[in-house]
């Protein structure tokens, strides 16, 4: 039987241009493609997670227009179950405009946001009964904490991971609910840190019950267990670096799939490195279950 997955959190509109280098302060550029497509961490994630056998709900806020639709749709052809979204009838699907430098991969994105986050009292019509797993992004700190703990209230042996990829005020108060961490290089650099082990060793007397793992783009990726014990494991570089937009929400799938199948700690680091790998030398999400094939 498939693992079921509930994940809680962002879907955008992502508009892409493809451009040859970063501008200047008012360059003017000719793009060299232009995409536009569902984004979002935990949408990221859940896609990915779909590929790699996980049946996958998703748990944000939507808009009734056209723009949401897309977002619906696009989901839904790739096997995430929408039906637990909280749609209005106003606003505007976040939107990021990103540029992806066709040299180097490296991707700047430019958010817009105008829509309710989804909210502790949406939750209240879920049952985290239905699900093996549930995964938060780490925003709307507040009520992410109350979710959370109603979580684990309901259904205590229903493993939380909670993405952590921004310094946000009070997101720490988050890290005693959850079972596994995910810590992006972003927030690692925020606080001052300049690697991730370093980072993990530094927070885990805050979450002594969880499995604290960082992803560190080039530099790699850590793990700290339960019992203090670390790993290290190099980043997986493809022969040509296309488009690193996604490769931290794809890192977060392996990881999640590789715990859900019972992979210790470095075998699900290695897992999530070579997702994020596949990732990087592609442009979209599509075909990256087959990074699992090769992976060692």
């Amino acid at each position: 039987m498939r693992a079921r997955l509930l994940g809680i959190g962002n879907a955008t509109l992502d508009i892409i241009h493809i451009v040859d280098r970063y501008p200047n302060e008012n360059d003017e550029l000719r793009c060299r493609e232009r995409y536009v497509r569902r984004g979002g961490n935990t949408a990221n994630t859940l896609v990915v997670l779909s590929q790699l056998g996980v049946a996958c709900s998703w748990a944000g806020t939507l808009v009734d227009n056209e723009d949401g639709a897309l977002i619906r749709d696009d989901l839904l052809s790739h096997g995430v179950d929408t039906g637990l979204c909280h749609t209005v009838e106003r606003g505007s699907v976040p939107v990021s405009s990103i540029l992806v430098n066709a040299r180097t991969g490296s991707r700047t994105i430019i958010h817009y946001r105008d829509l309710p986050e989804y909210t502790a009292r949406d939750f209240e019509s879920v049952d985290p009964g239905l699900f093996d797993w549930l995964h938060f992004e780490g925003r709307n700190v507040g009520d992410t904490r109350q979710m959370l703990e109603r979580a684990r209230k309901l259904r205590p042996a229903v493993p939380l991971s909670v993405e952590i990829e921004k310094p946000r005020d009070g997101i720490d108060s988050l890290f005693t609910c959850a079972d596994v961490l995910l810590f992006s290089r972003a927030y690692g650099e925020a606080l001052g840190y300049r690697d991730p082990l370093s980072l993990l060793q530094a927070v885990r007397a805050q979450c002594p019950q969880a499995l604290l793992f960082c992803a560190w783009g080039d530099a790699g990726a850590a793990v700290l267990d339960r019992q203090g014990r670390s790993g290290l494991h190099d980043a997986v570089v493809p022969e040509v670096v296309v488009d690193t937009l996604g490769a931290g929400d794809t890192f977060n799938a392996g990881i999640i799939s590789a715990c859900l199948e019972g992979l210790d700690a470095e075998a699900s680091l290695a897992r999530a490195c070579h997702l994020a790998g596949k990732k990087c030398g592609q442009s979209g999400f599509d075909g990256l279950h087959s990074a699992l094939q090769r992976a060692p």
